[in-house]
C-alpha cells in the first residue's frame, strides 16, 4: 500500500489508485494515458521561497506557471522552483511523482481543478496515478490559497 493511501483512508475518501507500465511525463502525455481532458490532470510542484517550501497542484491545462502570481498570494520573496535535489529531499519523491496528498507541504491549489468531477495526479511512484474529487483533494490537504 502507498503511504498516501494511509491518509485517504483515515479521510474516509473516495479514490482510485490507476497503475500504468512507464512514467507519465507531461500533462498531455497524462490525458491520453488516462482518456482524460488536460485540465484534469493535476501536477503537484514544489516551490520554495528563502525559508519555506510549499506544493502547488494546478490544472495541467495552465501550462506555464506564473511564479510573481503565486509569489503575491503567498506574500513570498524570492519564490521559484525548487530543484530536483530538493524536491526529492523535502518529498522523498523524484520531479513527476509527487503525490497529490502525504507530502506534508503548505498547499496552493488552482481553482480550475473544481470545474471537474475528478482530478489525476502523483502517487509517489512514477508508474501509479490517484484519481480523486478537488473537494476531498482540498480536505486532505494543507491548503494556504487559492489562485484562478
Amino acid at each position: 500500500m502507498l503511504p498516501l493511501e494511509t491518509i485517504l483512508q483515515e479521510y474516509k475518501v473516495t479514490y482510485e489508485i490507476i497503475h500504468h507500465a512507464g512514467t507519465i511525463r507531461t500533462a498531455k502525455e497524462g490525458a491520453a494515458l488516462l482518456g482524460i481532458e488536460i485540465g484534469q490532470t493535476a501536477p503537484t510542484l514544489v516551490l520554495r521561497s528563502d525559508n519555506e517550501f510549499f506544493g502547488l497542484i494546478l490544472s495541467g491545462a495552465r501550462g506555464r506557471v506564473d511564479l510573481d502570481k503565486i509569489s503575491n498570494i503567498l506574500d513570498s520573496q524570492n519564490l521559484k522552483m525548487a530543484t530536483p535535489e530538493e524536491v526529492k529531499q523535502v518529498t522523498g519523491c523524484t520531479v513527476g511523482s509527487v503525490p497529490l496528498v502525504g507530502h506534508s507541504l503548505p498547499c496552493v491549489i488552482d481553482r480550475m481543478l473544481s470545474r471537474h468531477p475528478y482530478v489525476y495526479g502523483g502517487t509517489g511512484s512514477p508508474t501509479s496515478t490517484l484519481k480523486i474529487k478537488p473537494t476531498d483533494l482540498e480536505r486532505v490537504n494543507q491548503v494556504m490559497a487559492y489562485f484562478e
